[in-house]
């Protein structure tokens, strides 16, 4: 590779990932870092490593392919640090979102050693190198990781999360960046399940999309959108290719295409690279790794960058088994031309939710966070009702089996409602026995302290008997004794006598 120059990105063939051959020291393996892209350089802050939380900031060169460690001093002008000195080094963060907005990273929520009950938001100035705590208002949500941040014109969307009683989310809250003001969002019909370590990207400035992620014992392929317009949740259908469930991956955006790279489920890393075309709603594979390669990985970050007018993803970090600190290389191919698409609500599209192509599909006359103009719409409805037509007969199909999996599901139930009935007479039974059996052990522990009582009394009068007997026999022997010396005293008198 051309690396002296910057042209190696020239030397790449599309759709595949490459390791870039880095030049010096690198920074420690790690995974739920933070990156960001800035020109032609890559930010990564904190992490996670064996257990331990990372608080460092660290730069990657994309032209010489070099790394760099960069000191942080806290701004004095923060007052939101405390006993802050100018050599207070920058806190070790794990599971946290960072995104660039004008001369300053900001960075969101996370893990921390000392987390506090409220959502922390910090920020690194690229000019001076000075971090702080920026002071929110609003109705500042509770502090979380694993949450999704995305940045809608001068607004950051934060969606799910756990907080740090390992609760799952599901709520929607935004900050306005010119004012720092929290707000919460008010949706309707069903939201994503609670999750954490899923993926958001936000679809011509007015659809939120939410990917994957997990709970704490489930891990989700679904793809959720919020219209930020009518806040409404919908589920469309995906057409293309059939994904596994995953957490732990990342995402970016390039024009239409929003690329997913890596995830797991705890036992295996996500191995395919995945770009989700979100005009159409159509996903599709772009290319697999091995494995155990550090690509499918968990908690590794992935952003886009332009190097001499090229477009290319640049991932690094994660952890499979083996934490990671390779800096990975993709150069997408340009996207190809094709009408934009917006999503129907789901009140308006509910007989053609599950198909995609039902949704009329355009851009949106007005966002809730941008200006975005309606133009050249074209809809062929004919189509789009034979679509419908065809929809109908595969929901109709599918009523059908739902309808006919309830029954058996309803017999089941019976079924286990009986048994449970006859438990519940059982156990009522063996209840009245055990009430029985007590009473009669109660009887019977009467009976033998009443004996005990008895025995004592026996062993009392044994010793009396004992003492009589003692008694009695020393009055034999004085009796004996008396009876030979009487016996004697007469023997001597008939002798003197009859002599």
């Amino acid at each position: 590779m051309d690396t002296e120059n910057g042209n190696w990105l020239l030397e790449l063939d599309h759709d595949q990932w490459i390791a870039l051959p880095v030049s010096g020291p690198r920074p420690s393996a790690r995974y739920k870092h933070a990156a960001a892209v800035v020109g032609e350089k890559l930010y990564i802050v904190g992490g996670s490593r064996n257990g331990r939380y990372l608080s460092d900031f660290q730069v990657f060169d994309l032209t010489n392919l070099t790394w760099s460690s960069i000191k942080l001093n806290v701004d004095p002008n923060s007052e939101n640090v405390e006993h802050s000195s100018p050599e207070m080094a920058f806190p070790a963060i794990s599971s946290h979102n960072m995104i660039k907005w004008e001369n300053r990273l900001i960075i969101v929520g996370g893990q921390s050693k000392n987390i506090s009950d409220r959502l922390t938001v910090r920020f690194i100035n690229l000019e001076s190198h000075l971090w702080g705590v920026i002071e929110t208002t609003g109705n500042i949500p509770i502090s979380r990781s694993g949450q999704s941040v995305s940045l809608v014109g001068s607004k950051l969307i934060m969606f799910g999360g756990e907080d740090k009683s390992r609760r799952l989310l599901n709520d929607v809250h935004v900050l306005d960046l010119e004012t720092m003001s929290w707000s919460d969002l008010e949706t309707t019909q069903t939201t994503p399940a609670p999750r954490f370590d899923h993926t958001a990207e936000v679809h011509a400035g007015r659809y939120l999309l939410i990917f994957g992620g997990c709970s704490h014992s489930v891990f989700y392929s679904d793809l959720h959108v919020l219209d930020l317009e009518t806040m409404e949740w919908s589920q469309p259908e995906v057409q293309g290719e059939i994904v596994a469930p995953r957490a732990g991956h990342a995402g970016v955006t390039i024009d239409d295409k929003w690329y997913i790279v890596g995830g797991g489920d705890n036992r295996s890393g996500a191995q395919e690279t995945l770009a989700l075309n979100m005009s159409k709603l159509v996903i599709s594979v772009l290319t697999s790794v091995k494995g155990r390669d550090p690509l499918a990985s968990e908690g590794l970050s992935v952003s886009s960058s332009i190097i001499h007018g090229e477009k290319f993803l640049v991932a690094f970090g994660g952890y499979n088994g083996k934490y990671n600190n390779e800096v990975y290389v993709m150069r997408p191919k340009s996207n190809d031309s094709t009408h934009a698409k917006i999503f129907r609500s789901p009140a308006a599209a509910a007989a053609a939710a599950s198909v995609t192509a039902a949704y009329a599909l355009t851009t949106p006359e007005k966002a809730a966070f941008t200006d975005t103009r309606v133009s050249n719409i074209e809809v062929d409805l004919s189509v789009e009702i034979n679509t419908v037509k065809k929809d109908k007969k595969l929901l109709e199909s599918s009523l059908s089996e739902v309808q006919a999996e309830k029954s058996a599901l309803q017999a089941k139930l019976d079924d286990t409602n009986s048994t449970h009935v006859d438990l519940s007479k059982e156990l009522q039974s063996v209840q009245g026995q055990l009430v029985a059996e007590r009473s009669r052990c109660a009887k019977l522990e009467a009976q033998i302290a009443e004996l005990q009582k008895m025995l004592v009394s026996l062993q009392s009068i044994e010793e009396e008997v004992q003492e009589i007997r003692r008694q009695k026999a020393e009055f034999d022997r004085d009796i004996e004794v008396a009876s030979a010396v009487q016996r004697q005293s007469s023997g001597g008198v008939w002798r003197w006598v009859s002599g």
